[in-house]
């Protein structure tokens, strides 16, 4: 008789084999848009411009996934050093000014003092840019990302001036992923993976943490990252 026992499937490492197969094909892709780019420099149309910007948003989306997966498996360590919260401000406003032009949409930045901070500065930046570009999905025309210091923690906080969180995405606890919002499509995966990475940031008895609110100083959303 044939065998009818069926071979277990080890999804997760299939779906992390499967991320690394589709973000070698955006590294390609990124490629050929760079050479694209030098061969029509004259000519940037907005089209252009926003295929750019998603092909990197989908590779940032993807980091995510392999960095939450090695998280996982306790595979992952966080490369930490002394970084000015500045430069981290205008790390996410770089990546993230192409489609904010092309959504009318204004950034304003306020860093407060020479701040510095001990973080993994790829991290921070990749979770502050996802919630940035959610940010500008929900707001009316304006955002304001700031740098401060309470404490003893440095405060990076993300404003806008839309109609705020949904009581679904205010919750205490981040560690465990929302409903998926099928009717915005909102999976909370960028806040879910911010609290991942600033849990992990420990100095002495504190602890990185995030939080969410209404309370935005432009009258929306605010959510806010502090790292001890």
């Amino acid at each position: 008789m044939p065998n009818t026992h069926k071979p277990p499937i080890d999804f997760p490492a299939i779906l992390a084999s499967s991320v690394h197969d589709i973000k070698n094909s955006l590294t390609a892709l990124r490629a050929l848009l760079g050479q694209l780019e030098n061969t029509y420099k004259d000519i940037k149309p907005s089209e252009f411009r926003l295929l750019e910007f998603e092909t990197n948003r989908m590779n940032s989306s993807l980091m995510q996934l392999l960095t939450l997966y090695k998280i996982d498996l306790s595979q992952f360590s966080l490369a930490i050093d002394e970084h000015s919260a500045a430069d981290i401000l205008e790390d996410v406003v770089a990546q993230q000014s192409t489609l904010l032009s092309l959504s009318n949409i204004q950034l304003i930045t306020e860093c407060y003092g020479e701040l510095f901070c001990y973080c993994d500065s790829t991290m921070i930046s990749n979770a502050l840019c996802t919630l940035v570009n959610n940010a500008q999905r929900y707001c009316l025309n304006k955002i304001l990302l700031s740098a401060d210091q309470e404490d003893d923690y440095v405060v990076f906080c993300i404003e806008d001036d839309g109609q705020g969180y949904p009581g679904s995405l205010m919750s205490s606890d981040y560690k465990h992923l929302p409903q998926i919002d099928l009717v915005t499509g909102n999976t909370g995966l960028g806040l879910f993976f911010a609290e991942t990475i600033a849990r992990l940031h420990i100095q002495s008895d504190k602890q990185g943490f995030i939080t969410t609110d209404n309370n935005s100083r432009l009258g929306g959303a605010r959510f806010k990252l502090y790292l001890p």
